[in-house]
């Protein structure tokens, strides 16, 4: 069952200050399933127009991608049966972030700008990612089992 979470707001690496008491923030628990990962995409985009980000503009198709590739990743690759993925966007003074988290810990994802082979079928994913964010990165999950990719993107 997709639910919204309520949790306080822990420090995590690489959080600058202002992240910390955001003007925004929406937090929700979706099941690990491609359904999942595609409401999270919905409404991410639907919570960046009310936020004055609308739909079709630069910042709500940038960030809005970015959650769509952490979210299948999550359910891709950090899957475990009967648990949920977390996704948390945050909007701070110049920053809007996005955090996507979920309870696997051995398969956590290494930072690359290799290519994959030109004939394979996935692993592009944290490429684009890391081009279209102004800095991501991947922590251990505060509070819980498992990891946290998150990419922030600076607004103009």
């Amino acid at each position: 069952m997709n639910s919204r979470i309520s949790s306080p707001r822990v420090h995590t690496p690489g959080v600058e200050a202002e992240t910390a008491h955001p003007l925004h923030e929406f937090a929700m628990a979706f099941t690990s399933s491609p359904r999942g990962a595609r409401l999270a995409r919905r409404l991410v985009s639907h919570r960046l127009d009310t936020w004055g980000h609308p739909y079709g503009g630069r910042v709500n198709e940038t960030l809005t991608l970015i959650t769509a590739e952490l979210a299948a990743n999550a359910v891709r690759h950090g899957h475990v049966a009967g648990r949920d993925f977390h996704v948390r966007l945050t909007h701070a003074t110049g920053t809007l972030r996005v955090d996507v988290s979920d309870t696997r810990t051995e398969r956590v994802p290494v930072p690359t700008d290799a290519e994959p082979p030109g004939d394979a079928e996935s692993g592009r994913g944290l490429l684009i990612v890391a081009g279209l964010a102004t800095r991501w990165e991947v922590a251990p999950r505060d509070g819980a089992p498992g990891k946290t990719v998150w990419a922030e993107l600076r607004l103009a």
